[in-house]
């Protein structure tokens, strides 16, 4: 059987979208998970894709800490932006508490990580981690927006690197087929259904979404996260999104 992969989008506090799809592979994608050779992700995706590589027993601890942390931003005056409010430190310590110690080990070659190089603006894949620590730093790297999560890029193997998502949003393990997973309404396998009046296609950093103003709406939710209620729901949608993916391609359990 093809080798598959699981690929899933950038799109900040909208990762509880991606948790929500992991669930429904976990329980009922047997089929699919079978034959899974890698995850790979930017940014928020990258963290979700990370989970389910490293620690698919913590899904529910990492929904909680979503929830816990989406709250602490929408408490913030300005948000994550807020002065001497630490977004980044936020997001070491749910990554600590969630990646078991031989994270880096199970990671080796299925865990793709999508970074930015800060000066240079190009992309970067990496998919080795010499240690847990490593593996942290690239996880973090992935997700630094400038001035949303901080000034100083984060630093990984010596060069500072930005978030993924700003040059490959949806990458592509090189091996097997890949099924995409947005938040956002477009082209990929796993998506909302597009319920807009245009058929205009916009292309973000290899991530094809639809022109709407409900897609509108969720990349404004992604750095100013919606309420818990909102959030619940989209993490709803995520499952059932995925079962509909799952049952039209013969693979659900």
């Amino acid at each position: 059987m093809t080798v598959l992969n699981l690929s899933f989008a950038a799109c900040g506090f909208l990762g509880i979208y991606h948790l929500g799809a992991v669930g429904a592979f976990l329980r009922h994608g047997d089929k699919l998970l079978g034959s899974l050779g890698a995850c790979a992700g930017a940014s928020a995706g990258a963290l979700v894709a990370a989970v389910m590589i490293t620690a698919p027993d913590k899904l529910e601890h990492c929904k909680e800490f979503t929830y816990r942390f989406a709250d602490s931003v929408r408490r913030q005056r300005f948000g994550a932006v807020t002065p001497g409010y630490d977004f980044m430190l936020t997001l070491r310590e749910g990554i600590e508490e969630i990646l078991p110690s031989e994270a880096h080990s199970l990671a080796a070659d299925r865990l793709h990580i999508s970074l930015t190089h800060s000066k240079t603006g190009k992309n970067h894949m990496v998919s080795r981690f010499a240690s847990r620590e490593e593996l942290i730093e690239a996880l973090l790297a992935s997700s630094f927006v400038p001035v949303y999560a901080g000034l100083r890029p984060v630093e990984f193997r010596g060069q500072k690197w930005i978030d993924g998502g700003f040059t490959d949003s949806l990458p592509i393990p090189p091996v097997g087929r890949t099924i995409t997973v947005s938040p956002f309404a477009g082209l990929q396998d796993v998506c909302p259904v597009h319920r807009g009046r245009f058929n205009t296609q916009l292309r973000l950093a290899n991530m094809k979404i639809m022109f709407s103003v409900e897609n509108i709406k969720r990349l404004n939710q992604a750095l100013f996260p919606p309420s818990r209620g909102r959030m619940q729901l989209l993490c709803e949608e995520g499952f059932g999104d995925t079962m509909r993916f799952l049952k039209r391609e013969a693979w659900a359990s």
